[in-house]
């Protein structure tokens, strides 16, 4: 794989890109960011103040800039947040980058963020399940266009993800 292609993780809330990403990144001796954590660095306030505040579309805004801005960083491993692909411009973005959807079922997702305070798409549901159902159904067709391949992390230890993925990337 070419050095200077960035890994970019894509996938919804709770399918482990952050997880996966800092892992990854160390393996592989590359810096990782985390969209989301680099627009509440740079922003200062927490994502849920800018739905609030900017509303979804402001956010969705933000993080394309943000996603611009990691993209021109060679050789990094980049976690996206889950609806990073509903914009046609981030799509076109990630086909540039070696793309990893890492998918997971409904109920490992329901578990995995069953405790999470700043998740906003699913902080404004009384139906967490049918949130996360819809919210992959909505995505998925995007996710799965920007991919170079799909792992699925359903009940998988971390180090065998990475593994998947440094096969994948080495072909």
């Amino acid at each position: 794989m070419d050095k200077l292609v960035n890994i970019v993780l894509v996938g919804p809330m709770g399918s482990g890109k952050t997880s996966v990403g800092r892992r990854l990144a160390c393996v592989l001796k590359r810096d990782f960011f985390d969209t989301d954590f680099e627009i509440v660095a740079r922003t200062g306030v927490a994502i849920d103040y800018i739905f609030d505040v900017e509303g979804e579309e402001g956010f969705r805004q933000r993080e394309m800039q943000m996603l611009k801005d990691l993209c021109n960083i060679p050789n990094i491993v980049i976690a996206t947040g889950g609806g990073i692909v509903i914009k046609a411009e981030n799509r076109e973005l990630l086909k540039n980058h070696f793309a990893v959807y890492l998918s997971s079922s409904v109920e490992q997702l329901v578990k995995r963020t069953d405790k999470s305070k700043s998740r906003p798409l699913l902080e404004q549901s009384s139906n967490r399940e049918q949130t996360i159902r819809d919210l992959l159904s909505a995505r998925e067709d995007f996710y799965q266009s920007v991919a170079n391949v799909v792992i699925d992390t359903t009940s998988k230890k971390l180090y065998a993800i990475i593994s998947e993925i440094k096969k994948a990337a080495s072909k």
